[in-house]
């Protein structure tokens, strides 16, 4: 049995929900190990969702994937931002790629960059030092680390550019 297509939408303000319960699963399954404790007490769903609230309600332009009316990924764009000490090194930033666990490999997160940021694209991004997983997917995608690092402080946990 084949695992059923997904597809990719703009996400709408209904979206929220979707969008957060996505974002807070996929920091649980990749960063627990990195975080502390005390960190899961204030990040949760319903703090994560009435931020998506927000944001789709605003405005911002997010895009999903959804498989059998479920949201299970999304990205987006945004103007680079200035991380610490290092000024945007181009004009447009990945800001947000997760796809849950369970769909990774099944080629969504590819859809999602492509659908936000076209391959031949000049863009940056930040992403955890040790995320390794994502650090190679974005290396495959033409982007590569380049000096510029940043600590979290309150997470103690450094992120790193990608620039292509």
């Amino acid at each position: 049995m084949t695992d059923p297509p997904f597809h990719l939408r703009l996400a709408t303000s209904g979206d929220a929900r979707g969008c957060a319960f996505v974002h807070h699963t996929a920091w649980v399954e990749t960063y627990s190990e990195l975080l502390p404790r005390r960190h899961w007490e204030t990040d949760t769903l319903s703090r994560r969702a009435e931020s998506w609230r927000r944001r789709l309600d605003g405005g911002t332009a997010v895009t999903v994937a959804e498989t059998g009316g479920q949201i299970f990924g999304f990205a987006m764009t945004t103007p680079a931002r200035t991380i610490g000490a290092h000024e945007p090194v181009r004009e447009l930033e990945l800001s947000s790629l997760y796809v849950l666990a369970a769909h990774h490999g099944r080629g969504a997160g590819q859809a999602l960059l492509d659908a936000v940021l076209r391959p031949d694209t000049p863009a940056q991004l930040w992403v955890l030092e040790e995320n390794p997983r994502a650090r190679r997917f974005y290396e495959r995608n033409g982007f590569a680390a380049d000096s510029a690092r940043c600590l979290e402080e309150s997470l103690s946990l450094t992120e790193v550019r990608h620039v292509r």
